[in-house]
C-alpha cells in the first residue's frame, strides 16, 4: 500500500519518523508531507532518510516534481495518515482551507481514506470548537485515532498525547483503512465504485442503495498477552439482524467482536474487531455511508489503563490491582453524527428499572429506537437462541415480542425500526 504521512507542528512530531519506519517495515511505500512548523521539530533529512522518498513541504518549491504536487501525490497515495494532527490542521480540514502543502493535499484527498492522530494540550483538545470540528470530520468519513491520556509537553497530565506509532500501524494492518471501502481509490472494482458508476450512468440517487451498519458480539479488552476483560455475548442477535437485513435486500456492514459465528449471505460485508476502540473506529468510519445502524454489540465500557505484552505473573498474597479507563461511547458518538436522513437503533440490557433506563438512554444518545432486553426474562439474553424484547420508539410507542427465536426477533426489529426505509 502507498501511504502518505502528514506531519504538523506539534512536539509529537518526534514520533513521526518511527511511524514511517514501522510502516515501511510492514511493506508499505511511504512519502512524507510536512508543514513549515513541523520542520521545527523534525528535519527534512530525517524524514527523507526514513521514508526513502523526497519530502513535500513547500507548495510552490521550484524543485517540486510537478507544478501541482498536491494532485500528483493524491493520485499516487492509497491512504493518508496525519500524525500528529494539531488543532490547526483539524480546523483547516473542517473549514475546507488549503493554504500550504499539507492542507491543500488533504483537500484533494477527500475521496480516499484519511486518518488523523490528534496531539495537543488537554485544554485545547476539550475546547468545544475542536470537538465540533472532530465530530464534523467523523461525520464525513475521516477516521480519528483518539489521543491518549498521560504526561504532556507542558508538564501537566491529561488527554492529548498522540497515539503511539505502533497503535496507528496496528490499525492499518488490521484492515481499518481498507481501500476497498472507499470510492475513487485504486480498487476500481470495489462494490462502492460499482454502485457509484451505476448512479452516474442511470441517474439513480444514493438513497436507493440501502446500506445498514450492524454491530454484534462482545469486545475483549486485553490485560496482558493471555488475559482479557470481556462479557458473555455470543453475537447471535447481531448476526440474526445482519442476515434478516440482507435477506430483505439491504447491503449490510457487519462489525463484529470475537465470535465463532459465520455469515453466508453475499450482501453482508464483515469486519472483525477485538476491542471497543477498534469497534469504535470501524463503526464511526462506516456510519456516514449508511442509511441506518443497529448497534447490538455488547461493548465494554472500560478497559485496563495499561496492557502488558507478556503474561503477568502472580503478585503474591496482596493480589493485583487493575486501573480501568473509560472506552469511547460508540452509540453516543453516532448519535451526534446522525443526519436527518439516517436511522439509529440501540440496544439496552437492563436488570432493574428496565423501561425507564432504556427510555433515558434513547433520549441521551439521540436514538430513533431502542431495543430493551431484560435479564429477568427466562430464555432471553446472552448465549441462547431465543429472545424477548421491547422495542421503544422516540415517540414513546412500545412493541413487546413474546419469547421467539432470535431469527424471528430480528425480523420484528427490522420491521418496526427500519421498515419505512423500504429495504424489502
Amino acid at each position: 500500500m502507498k501511504v502518505i504521512v502528514g506531519i504538523t507542528g506539534g512536539i509529537a512530531a518526534y514520533k513521526s519518523p518511527l511511524l514511517v519506519r514501522l510502516l515501511r517495515k510492514e511493506g508499505h511505500e511511504v512519502k512524507c508531507v510536512a508543514t513549515e512548523h513541523a520542520l521545527q521539530f523534525v528535519t527534512p533529512l530525517t524524514l527523507e532518510t526514513v521514508s526513502g522518498n523526497k519530502l513535500y513541504a513547500d507548495l510552490f518549491a521550484s524543485d517540486n516534481d510537478h507544478t501541482t504536487e498536491h494532485i500528483s501525490l493524491k493520485d499516487w497515495g492509497d491512504i493518508m495518515v496525519v500524525a500528529p494532527a494539531t488543532a490547526n490542521i483539524i480546523g483547516k480540514m473542517a473549514s475546507g482551507i488549503g493554504d500550504d502543502a499539507l492542507s491543500t493535499l488533504l483537500l484533494s484527498f477527500a475521496r480516499k481514506p484519511i486518518w488523523l492522530a490528534p496531539a495537543m494540550n488537554t485544554q485545547m483538545w476539550e475546547n468545544p470548537t475542536v470537538q465540533r470540528n472532530i465530530d464534523y470530520l467523523r461525520s464525513i468519513g475521516v477516521h480519528i485515532v483518539e489521543p491518549a491520556e498521560g504526561e504532556l509537553a507542558c508538564g501537566t497530565s491529561g488527554t492529548g498525547r498522540m497515539a503511539e506509532p505502533e497503535e496507528i500501524v496496528e490499525r492499518i494492518e488490521n484492515g481499518e483503512l481498507r481501500i476497498e471501502n472507499y470510492p475513487g481509490t485504486a480498487n476500481a472494482n470495489s462494490p462502492i465504485d460499482k454502485r457509484i458508476e451505476k448512479m452516474i450512468v442511470t441517474g439513480d440517487s444514493p438513497a436507493q442503495f440501502k446500506k445498514v451498519l450492524v454491530t454484534a458480539g462482545p469486545t475483549y479488552e486485553r490485560i496482558d498477552a493471555v488475559r482479557f476483560i470481556g462479557n458473555y455475548s455470543s453475537g447471535k442477535m447481531g448476526f440474526a439482524l445482519a442476515e434478516a437485513l440482507a435477506r430483505h435486500g439491504a447491503e449490510v456492514e457487519l462489525v463484529t467482536g470475537p465470535t465463532a459465528l459465520k455469515t453466508s449471505h453475499p450482501n453482508i460485508h464483515r469486519t472483525d474487531v477485538e476491542s471497543a476502540r477498534e469497534m469504535y473506529a470501524a463503526a464511526t468510519g462506516l456510519f456516514p455511508s449508511c442509511q441506518a445502524a443497529i448497534l447490538s454489540a455488547a461493548v465494554a465500557d472500560y478497559r485496563p489503563e495499561h496492557t502488558a505484552d507478556h503474561k503477568l505473573k502472580k503478585q503474591g498474597e496482596e493480589g493485583m490491582t487493575l486501573t480501568l479507563v473509560q472506552n469511547p461511547d460508540i452509540l453516543a458518538t453516532l448519535g451526534k453524527m446522525k443526519r436527518d436522513d439516517q436511522r439509529l437503533i440501540g440496544f439496552a440490557l437492563e436488570t432493574d428499572n428496565e423501561l425507564a433506563n432504556a427510555q433515558h438512554k434513547l433520549e441521551k444518545k439521540n436514538l430513533d429506537y431502542i431495543v430493551l432486553n431484560s435479564l429477568r426474562d427466562k430464555g432471553a439474553g446472552f448465549g441462547v437462541d431465543t429472545n424477548r424484547v421491547t422495542i421503544i420508539g422516540r415517540d414513546g410507542t412500545t412493541h413487546t415480542t413474546p419469547l421467539l427465536t432470535k431469527v424471528q426477533v430480528a425480523e420484528e426489529i427490522v420491521k418496526h425500526c427500519v421498515g419505512e426505509l423500504k429495504i424489502y
